[in-house]
């Protein structure tokens, strides 16, 4: 059989017997070939197809010589698709008309009668450049993303609890296949590194790692990050787009915040993972996409089923494997690692010298309950070490962090002692405005200097 080297041929030709001949050469050569002799349902099919190579007559019945018609419905092609790649035809051509022609956007020029080894080699040439246009968007899409995750910082996984190293036990078991994964835990915990572990370590490692956020999609914007969409599709829809799925195909797709869609959105992403392939808004054509999944969250989706807020099937589509990521505060025994691991960080990247932490600054860090887990640790550390004048972070230069919830109310104190009032008022403020020393002096109505002198004053 007769390898078929040429994709999918559109051909606008108000010749029927021309349609009909072309068609029988062409068929043997292409892998789908679709003849038209209205011009105007060329918006109609462009939007709904993905052609290769479009062959357009230059004179229909209207004008039969000057060419016009040709140009116009060019234009209108350029218009719904830029990159489209058109060859136009003419019995009249000249010299003249080709570089119009080119110059509006034609990517070649046939005269007809054609000689069928020239039309075929026009139309090789025309599918290898399509398909180089191809090459690049997807190229472009997955340079934009890889950028993006070059400037995210510490993708090293720090532990050593035994929390964690089941953990890395599971990592290493899972990893190898291409087993869907649910990834639970609070914010903060590391889910997005845990599920970048899993794609490094396994055989779609070279691939793209493509991560969404699904918690800050609208629905309006959910198809179109997760699906693309072609030019034109919507108001704001000013080029095609290539959505995630198809960034991520033959690599891994890493959907955060799951838990946060809507019934309606979890049935879309359900029908494409069900059939494992997307559809562009503005068009009917389906892509098959090949992805590995791994999906996180922190809300008890178990809980969500029983309630039905989230649906049983896209649940056991997407937990073929579960893993459960514990709070900071249940692993105490990795918080000096990481606060070490965001000390030399930040000391670098704010050109200061710090011997590490003091014995009374450890104590602080393990006995803080970290709500914000090491999100909250890693911040904690930065904001020390700006503030911090010593060569060592101590207990003092964590002023910011409380034991108590930020909700619980500083009683009143049993001394009328105005010191005393001031301290847990000072204290309140600083509680109730997370750490923020700018918003608690506002608050106060003082200074940051002056709040810092009282800080220093009562040992806060």
């Amino acid at each position: 059989m007769e390898e078929k080297n040429l994709g999918k041929i559109l051909i606008v030709d108000d010749n029927e017997d021309l349609l009909f001949a072309a068609k029988m050469l062409l068929k043997k050569h292409a892998k789908e070939v679709t003849i038209e002799k209205d011009p105007r349902r060329i918006p109609f099919l462009i939007n709904n197809n993905n052609y290769d190579v479009i062959l357009l007559d230059m004179n229909f019945t209207g004008d039969t010589t000057s060419g016009k018609e040709g140009f116009h419905w060019l234009k209108q092609i350029k218009e719904i698709d830029p990159k489209a790649v058109v060859i136009l035809i003419t019995a009249f051509g000249d010299v003249e008309m080709a570089v119009q022609a080119l110059k509006e956007g034609a990517t070649d020029f046939i005269l007809k009668p054609w000689q069928n080894e020239k039309l075929l080699a026009t139309l090789s040439a025309a599918c290898r450049l399509k398909e180089s246009y191809k090459e690049v968007d997807s190229i472009s899409q997955k340079s934009k993303l890889l950028q993006a995750d070059l400037k995210k910082p510490f993708s090293e996984i720090i532990g050593q609890s035994a929390a964690m190293k089941n953990i890395f036990s599971i990592i290493d078991k899972v990893a190898q296949t291409d087993a869907n994964v649910l990834i639970l835990g609070e914010n903060g915990t590391g889910k997005e590194l845990i599920a970048r572990a899993i794609h490094d370590r396994s055989l779609r490692k070279n691939e793209i790692f493509a991560g969404v956020d699904m918690g800050a999609l609208t629905e309006s914007l959910f198809e179109s990050e997760l699906f693309g969409h072609k030019r034109g599709a919507f108001t704001d829809a000013k080029e095609d787009r290539i959505g995630r799925f198809e960034i991520a195909d033959k690599g891994t797709l890493f959907l955060d915040e799951i838990g946060n869609l809507s019934m309606p959105l979890q049935s879309k992403l359900l029908t494409a993972l069900q059939k494992r392939e997307i559809t562009r808004i503005g068009t009917n054509k389906a892509i098959p996409v090949d992805i590995r999944l791994i999906c996180a969250t922190n809300l008890n989706v178990h809980d969500m089923v029983m309630k039905g807020t989230f649906r049983q099937d896209l649940l056991y589509r997407v937990n073929t494997v579960e893993i459960f990521l514990p709070p900071l505060r249940e692993r105490k025994d990795d918080i000096p690692l990481l606060a070490d691991h965001f000390l030399k960080i930040y000391s670098k990247k704010y050109r200061k010298n710090f011997d590490g932490l003091t014995p009374g600054a450890l104590q602080l860090l393990q006995h803080y309950p970290w709500p914000g887990n090491i999100r909250e640790l890693q911040h904690a550390i930065e904001r020390a070490i700006i503030m911090a004048e010593g060569n060592e972070l101590d207990s003092r230069d964590f002023f910011f962090l409380s034991s108590k919830p930020i909700t619980e109310k500083v009683s009143t104190p049993n001394s009328l002692n105005l010191d005393e009032v001031e301290k847990n008022v000072i204290q309140k403020a600083i509680d109730k405005n997370g750490g923020n020393i700018s918003k608690a002096a506002k608050e106060l109505g003082l200074t940051r200097a002056s709040l810092y002198r009282r800080l220093e004053k009562y040992g806060l």
